[in-house]
């Protein structure tokens, strides 16, 4: 299983999708950059997301609320306490590690869920884990770290005030509810919405981009009387998995997981999360929180402002409770690769979803010296980038190019040849199934517009 891991990886950086961060001066741990087809593929499942959860919802507001807010927003939350892991240092080789990890992959099925810092240390002492980096065995007392990112504001030293990077989007969206709820008259249940960066100043191990200092989220509040918590909570649960199936991710490959009380968020009553069995073990990928009302509340008591929502038709006032759907968009580009990643003899097949497939159609003339076959090649090629991601491609043999274009996930290629010339009819090869059908460049942008609107 390492092996297919390592092979996503080397696909990703050797065709452009992910690079890591910082490379030419010896990279930065847990850092990763998005190349050509990666910021494509991001683009088009963020995209997608958004119309799924926000546009075609009347009952969900979209919000892009600031990566930096006043502290207090962050004191109030309960994130300047209770936002931490388990670390522990290596003091051989002074290698920093999360406790957890550590004893993850020390002891097989080992649980450490909700455990405290001295059955941490119990365990490792006990089972006698070794430093990955060093092999000694030599460690310091496991101590809670804040994964809140800090900075500071303020053009000279003497004025500058401490702040955050934030932790998670959803602090933007309680914070802004009143605003949401005076602009918009929104009735329950009614969700607010957003993606965008949040930074963890964790200790991680590997796993490409999987657990990373920076990235991206997308996620919504959705607003909730108290008494159907349970119903919705079951509700979003079904629509999360609806929308991995929807990717095309193989359920089998999927499983509920629910959080013991021990390992709860300070802010939940209930969690569950979506998990997906990665080279590395079943691993949470999106999630569902019942966050009661607990950040409303918290908000209003810290903030004075009143953050009760007045029903319109009882004009009754309280405070709502939220169910939380949380999708991890840069843990989604890790499972898109690896679940889309077939292998058969010499062909590496990237089955990625038409919509989130980064190139959509490539188009290939038959002979690269044949100066008409080009010529009418380019029409076809100028003819569909005008709605479709398109690529040129002329380089080697055809069922060269064939094999470039599957290990990229690109859906169909289209070869123009001697038969065009006399009838205006092109090859269109399915990358999965690799059949190929006759199409006249006439009804090309609706065969492609059908293809991609399944």
């Amino acid at each position: 299983m390492g092996n297919l891991m390592d092979e996503v990886t080397a696909l990703a950086k050797r065709r452009g999708f992910v690079f890591p961060g910082s490379e030419i001066y010896g990279g930065l741990a847990n850092t990763y950059d998005y190349g050509p087809l990666g910021s494509e593929l991001l683009k088009n499942l963020r995209d997608w997301w958004w119309q799924r959860f926000v546009t075609q919802r009347p009952e969900i507001y979209g919000l892009e609320t600031s990566i930096i807010m006043n502290p207090k927003v962050w004191e109030a939350s309960g994130h300047t306490r209770s936002f931490t892991d388990a670390l522990i240092d290596c003091r051989k080789c002074q290698t920093r590690t999360r406790a957890d990890h550590l004893i993850e992959e020390g002891i097989k099925g080992a649980k450490v869920e909700g455990k405290t810092l001295e059955e941490l240390e119990t365990l490792i002492q006990t089972n006698r884990l070794t430093c990955p980096n060093c092999g000694a065995f030599d460690w310091t007392k496991p101590r809670e770290f804040n994964l809140l990112f800090e900075t500071h504001i303020g053009i000279v030293p003497e004025s500058q005030s401490k702040a955050y990077l934030r932790g998670e989007t959803a602090q933007g969206m309680f914070v802004d509810f009143k605003q949401v709820v005076d602009t918009m008259r929104p009735t329950l249940p009614f969700g607010i919405a957003q993606s965008g960066k949040a930074f963890r100043n964790e200790v991680t191990k590997g796993k490409f981009t999987f657990r990373t200092l920076e990235f991206d989220l997308a996620e919504f509040e959705y607003f909730i009387r108290q008494s159907e918590w349970e119903k919705w909570f079951e509700y979003w649960k079904e629509e999360v998995e609806r929308w991995a199936t929807d990717l095309g991710i193989d359920k089998k490959k999927l499983r509920w997981r629910a959080h013991g009380k021990e390992e709860l968020s300070h802010y939940s009553l209930r969690t569950e999360d979506l998990e997906y069995e990665y080279p590395f073990g079943f691993k949470e990928w999106c999630a569902v929180a019942y966050r009661t009302d607990y950040d409303l509340k918290n908000h209003m008591q810290h903030s004075g402002e009143d953050l009760r929502y007045k029903d319109p038709n009882s004009g009754e006032l309280f405070i709502p409770h939220v169910i939380e759907p949380t999708f991890g968009l840069s843990r989604s580009i890790v499972t898109l690769l690896v679940d889309g990643f077939h292998k058969e003899k010499e062909r590496v097949n990237l089955r990625l979803h038409p919509r989130l497939a980064p190139i959509k159609v490539a188009v290939f003339p038959l002979l690269r010296n044949k100066e008409n076959i080009v010529a009418k090649a380019r029409s076809v090629f100028d003819h569909l980038k005008k709605n479709q991601a398109a690529v040129w491609d002329d380089r080697g043999n055809i069922g060269k190019r064939y094999y470039s274009q599957d290990e990229i996930g690109t859906p169909y290629c289209v070869t123009i040849d001697f038969k065009t010339l006399d009838d205006d009819t092109v090859t269109v090869r399915d990358r999965d199934t690799m059949q190929q059908d006759c199409v006249t460049i006439g009804k090309l942008q609706s065969y492609f517009h059908e293809k991609f609107a399944r």
